[in-house]
């Protein structure tokens, strides 16, 4: 791979701290800039040949001009001093005919982290196109070889991920850092005369050195796809469902949703005025890390230069915590989080849960009723928690799949879902900054085929 950066992080800095000298000189009361580049690389196959190559390089600035609390945005892609020079000034008009607004405004020194921690979330992945191409293929070729049924595929694709960024605001804010993310992941599909199904599996890591083998996640997205082979629908009932860890990841995101200050200060949320109150059973608990070793939501400060912290947002059950930006927690007359730009390593955690709770454990726990894999829609009202989406599963009696299940839906609260949790597995999954195990809900209704 060619040079993963063009520009030294003492440029970057240099150049934030230009646009910052150039709003004070046009006359604004505070402004905040923020220079980043970033490069990677992008492959896909399938059937055995390539079929996108995508090399990637790019970069970008911005600012914001405040005068008093009256607030203008603008971006260049352009580094030259006149290019910069013309977004400060965009920016600065904008801001001069935007309306007053008492809640903007940079964050308040005292929130402001002076001194970053150094965290731990690049490692460069210097692969090139050639062996990028090689890992697809491996991983595409791992899945067919599984079984004769598997006779087609929609691809298997990998990806490599760099950037470094630098940000500066007037309320003494100055920090940046490298960071790296990268994937491999691969579709296959699965056929028995006139059936069809197919399933995907993916690795994501910011360490290459952590992604699964190529084989490992062919085969097991193989296998995903044959399971599948033969499914039906379920008559209408309601019973017990246990969605699948991935998925599980999906309820925790649908909470934080509905408590972060978005939502909260528009009252837009089915949980509004919900702190210190209980939403999930008392053997759960959620946590936040900012500062776990390669975590994808690891940061030493929020987008806002705000001072991030471990904390427990839920606490047995209770809320404890929102998830605030400076301007939600002034509309709600509270003090920022740190959550600019959203959470940060999540992890939720169920004080029953014990080290030999598998899924095979937990489709035990479940007994008799639905097992999810995937979900299709985004059926989810955020503001009274219905909760509606089309899934794909397994009908489970005695503790046992029985059958795979398709053209269902599931529905229930997302209120009265979270409450409603059974069991938390040990069979954890992260993705993205969120981190659970399958979870049990106790009953929700599931909608297939009339009863009649």
């Amino acid at each position: 791979m060619s040079q993963i950066f063009h520009h030294s992080p003492e440029a970057l800095r240099g150049l934030t701290d230009t646009l910052l000298s150039m709003a004070h000189d046009l006359g604004a009361t505070d402004a905040s800039a923020e220079v980043s580049e970033g490069s990677g690389l992008s492959v896909s196959v399938r059937m055995g040949e390539l079929e996108t190559l995508e090399h990637h390089r790019d970069k970008g600035a911005s600012v914001t001009v405040y005068i008093g609390t009256r607030r203008g945005h603008a971006t260049t892609s352009d580094f030259a001093p006149a290019s910069l020079k013309a977004a400060v000034q965009r920016a600065y008009d904008i801001a001069r005919f935007t309306g007053e607004d008492p809640f903007a405004g940079l964050p308040d020194a005292a929130d402001v982290e002076t001194s970053p921690r150094v965290v731990d979330v690049y490692r460069p992945w210097e692969i090139d196109a050639k062996a990028a191409t090689a890992l697809a293929l491996r991983c595409e070729k791992a899945a067919l070889a599984t079984d004769r049924a598997i006779r087609n595929s929609e691809g298997a694709s990998v990806s490599v991920s760099h950037g470094q960024f630098h940000s500066a605001h007037t309320r003494g804010f100055s920090g940046g850092y490298a960071y790296s993310r990268h994937g491999l992941g691969v579709s296959p599909i699965a056929q028995l005369g006139e059936l069809m199904q197919r399933d995907y599996w993916a690795s994501s890591h910011r360490d290459p050195a952590q992604l699964a083998s190529p084989e490992a996640i062919g085969r097991y997205a193989a296998q995903r796809a044959l399971s599948r082979l033969g499914a039906r629908s379920l008559p209408t009932q309601t019973c017990p469902v246990l969605f699948e860890a991935p998925l599980a990841v999906g309820l925790v995101g649908g909470l934080v949703q509905a408590i972060s200050g978005s939502a909260l200060y528009r009252k837009a949320s089915f949980l509004n005025d919900s702190l210190g109150t209980q939403v999930l059973p008392e053997h759960i608990s959620i946590f936040e890390d900012p500062f776990e070793p390669l975590g994808l939501g690891t940061a030493p400060f929020d987008d806002e230069g705000v001072r991030v912290r471990a904390r427990t947002v839920v606490e047995a059950g209770v809320v404890r915590g929102y998830f605030l930006s400076t301007y939600t927690a002034r509309k709600l007359g509270m003090a920022s989080t740190g959550n600019s730009g959203g959470a940060h390593n999540l992890r939720l955690v169920s004080r029953q849960t014990r080290p030999g709770d598998s899924l095979e454990a937990m489709l035990r726990k479940l007994d008799r009723g639905l097992f999810v894999t995937e979900l299709m829609g985004q059926g989810v009202n955020g503001l009274t928690g219905d909760y509606s989406r089309g899934a794909f599963g397994y009908w489970v009696e005695g503790g046992e799949i029985q059958y795979p299940v398709e053209e269902i839906t599931i529905a229930g609260n997302l209120k009265d879902m979270l409450r409603d949790i059974v069991a938390v597995g040990a069979d954890t999954i992260t993705r993205g900054t969120k981190t659970t195990g399958s979870v049990l809900v106790g009953s929700m209704t599931v909608g297939g085929q009339s009863s009649e």
